[in-house]
């Protein structure tokens, strides 16, 4: 058994829907999670300037004797996680693309959409993944940059949300033949609400909860599983903006959910 917490960090408040999924799979696991608040989104940053930030996130969680590490973040896994990777060899690090890739040949889908930020879509590591495992398989990408800086300013459940999750995927739906859609986004889980109403024939893959599944394997086979203890999960952000307080609050309102300050030099 090991009871030490579990790190996760984002470029915002999207990766609190893998934190979401975390307590109910594996309830006695604590975490510690980063939010970079003050710098998101990332989307729309270079590959160094997103690989600089990773790592000064992932040197913090290291320091507070984390027993892996959780990119709940696309962009990043996409930019950073083989270089993460090669600087902390003995700590364990998963990313949000592969269980979903993983899981979406697993089901034997033929064909499938793929939605998240510009830096993820450009660097098409979904679409090159998938078909490393499965050539056959089609793909179609979407970036939808608006998504993350409305989730991360609180107008995840309004009118004005529903209508840009209407304005990005109307054309791209109608104009393609798919019906699975994976959420490359930490955030879009927080939008899924609007895509199931707009969309109902859509199969959404939500990369926050299968990477967690995955875990769940990785620590029941390394003997890795906390107990029960009385560590309380721990958040932190570069920035305490209220709609980042007000989201811990609502996501986690049975635990503890004090949120710290934390910035790094330039």
């Amino acid at each position: 058994m090991d009871n030490r917490p579990i790190g996760f960090f984002d470029s915002g408040l999207g990766g609190l829907t893998s934190v979401m999924e975390l307590h109910e799979i594996l309830p006695d696991e604590k975490v510690i999670y980063f939010g970079d608040t003050a710098r998101t989104p990332y989307g729309s940053k270079s590959p160094d300037t997103i690989r600089e930030f990773a790592g000064q996130i992932v040197d913090y969680l290291v320091s507070k004797d984390v027993k892996l590490i959780i990119i709940a973040c696309n962009t990043v896994t996409a930019m950073a996680l083989d270089t993460l990777r090669e600087k902390y060899p003995d700590v364990p690090i998963y990313g949000v693309i592969g269980p979903v890739v993983r899981k979406v040949v697993k089901d034997g889908v033929k064909k499938v959409g793929i939605i998240a930020t510009k830096a993820t879509i450009s660097s098409d590591v979904y679409s090159r993944k998938i078909k490393e495992l499965d050539p056959s398989i089609e793909t179609y990408s979407l970036a939808c940059p608006a998504f993350v800086p409305l989730v991360e300013e609180g107008f995840t459940d309004t009118e004005i949300m529903k209508m840009t999750v209407a304005y990005y995927l109307d054309d791209f739906v109608k104009d393609n033949d798919f019906d699975n859609l994976i959420l490359g986004c930490t955030h879009y889980p927080l939008v899924a609400k609007h895509i199931n109403e707009l969309y109902p024939q859509l199969n959404l893959y939500n990369s926050s909860a299968e990477v967690v599944r995955e875990l769940k394997d990785y620590l029941e086979e390394n003997d890795m599983l906390a107990e029960p203890n009385e560590f309380q999960d721990r958040y932190y952000a570069s920035d305490l903006s209220d709609n980042f307080i007000a989201m811990t609050d609502l996501l986690f309102k049975d635990r503890d959910s004090k949120i710290k300050l934390v910035k790094f030099e330039d």
